[in-house]
């Protein structure tokens, strides 16, 4: 039962109105079948519901880190492991070191006599910089400031550079791959140790026989897709979403979600075997280049390859906090038919992803699983599509 107030409004409980703002009825349905429930909306106080003191002890901010802080023990047990199999390992024995300054500055307080963590405290404060694009010198002010406005022995980071250094622990980070300036070759994994490019018979640097640092002709960043999925179901916020395409089918035959389209379908038919753990990842593909300096003068092209999940409820997948960067491929002229060249790295996880898959821990079920992942669209213009195929178009 719905309760309108004198003008035959009510408040609409939707995830982007989250109860503020009043509409009809009729509205206010539009509006939740969009945008999806408000998930902190669990007592219905606006709707005549008694507030009842919640029977769950309530989150506490140091408690949002602590899924965090979960994965990288884990990546740790992990290496740990692969080290006694005398298997490869690309973390090293730094992830332990790693995970003990992480647990020291989860349990440290801001400053004293504050509950507030931290880690925290930079997390959240790192996330309002890239949502409001601030710019590194204002950060700096910022931090300066607060620095100075704080009690005595707070811990508060006196520049962006020491902030971004700290949070650096907690992973996420990304592989350069030199390239050599025509495209047509990655100085990678077994390459790695090349000094000429084995097609022109070239060295990859600028200028070789400089006594200063070396500079690369070109440079690809690469964003490894594990573990930001890892990531994913390392949290309780984030992994009970990972499954809505399995529970949150459309019954009423109307497509709101890539789950109901015909192709999905029948992908579930012919791979019974990875459709039957509704855990695992589909991916959406997309890439186009762009010139970053706003300037058509200055010619330049850079190519990002970004990935969406679809597991999650349609107003989440095409979020910006849902797609994930996986390659950087910077100008200053466009890849063309050698794009191929550049996906080389992102392909190979992706088999590796598709055929074996990796072990990790959900955290809504506080269980481990085998997480497969598919790729099962591309998004792109015309032209991108001609790249993406390697054909000249």
């Amino acid at each position: 039962m719905l309760h309108l107030d004198c003008k035959g409004e009510t408040r609409c409980p939707c995830e982007k109105c989250d109860n503020p703002y009043f509409m009809n009825p009729k509205a206010m349905r539009r509006h939740v079948r969009i945008y999806g429930f408000s998930q902190s909306y669990k007592t219905w106080i606006y709707h005549d519901e008694s507030l009842i003191p919640p029977a769950v002890d309530a989150v506490s901010p140091s408690n949002e880190m602590a899924d965090v802080i979960d994965d990288v023990m884990w990546k740790s047990r992990e290496n740990d492991i692969n080290l006694d199999e005398g298997t490869s390992n690309t973390g090293g024995s730094g992830v332990d070191d790693d995970f003990e300054e992480l647990l020291e500055a989860v349990e440290t307080k801001l400053y004293p006599g504050r509950t507030f963590s931290f880690l925290d405290f930079l997390a959240k404060l790192m996330h309002m910089k890239v949502n409001n694009k601030w710019t590194d010198s204002s950060l700096d002010q910022l931090l300066e400031l607060l620095h100075s406005a704080f009690p005595p022995n707070n811990k508060v980071p006196r520049s962006y550079y020491l902030a971004k250094k700290k949070l650096k622990k907690l992973g996420l980070g990304y592989e350069s791959i030199h390239v050599y300036k025509n495209d047509c070759f990655l100085f990678w994994k077994e390459h790695k140790s090349l000094q000429v490019c084995p097609v022109y018979k070239e060295s990859w640097w600028i200028d070789k026989n400089t006594k200063g640092k070396k500079v690369a002709h070109k440079v690809l960043q690469y964003f490894p897709v594990a573990p930001r999925l890892r990531r994913l179901y390392c949290s309780r916020y984030t992994s009970k979403n990972m499954i809505w395409h399995s529970t949150g089918r459309s019954e009423d035959g109307v497509m709101h979600h890539p789950v109901d389209v015909e192709s999905w379908q029948k992908f579930d038919v012919d791979y019974p075997d990875l459709s039957s753990e509704p855990r695992n990842v589909r991916l959406g593909l997309a890439t186009d280049g762009f010139n970053p300096f706003g300037n058509m003068c200055h010619p330049h092209s850079t190519w990002p390859v970004v990935l969406t999940t679809y597991n999650v409820p349609p107003w989440l997948c095409m979020k910006e906090s849902s797609l994930m960067l996986a390659l950087l491929i910077l100008g200053p002229k466009v890849p063309g038919k050698d794009l191929d060249v550049f996906l080389r790295p992102l392909v190979e996880e992706l088999k590796f992803l598709w055929q074996s898959g990796v072990r990790i821990k959900d955290a809504t079920t506080n269980t481990f699983f085998t997480m497969k992942v598919m790729l099962l669209w591309t998004i792109n213009d015309f032209p991108a599509r001609s790249s993406l195929l390697g054909w000249s178009g």
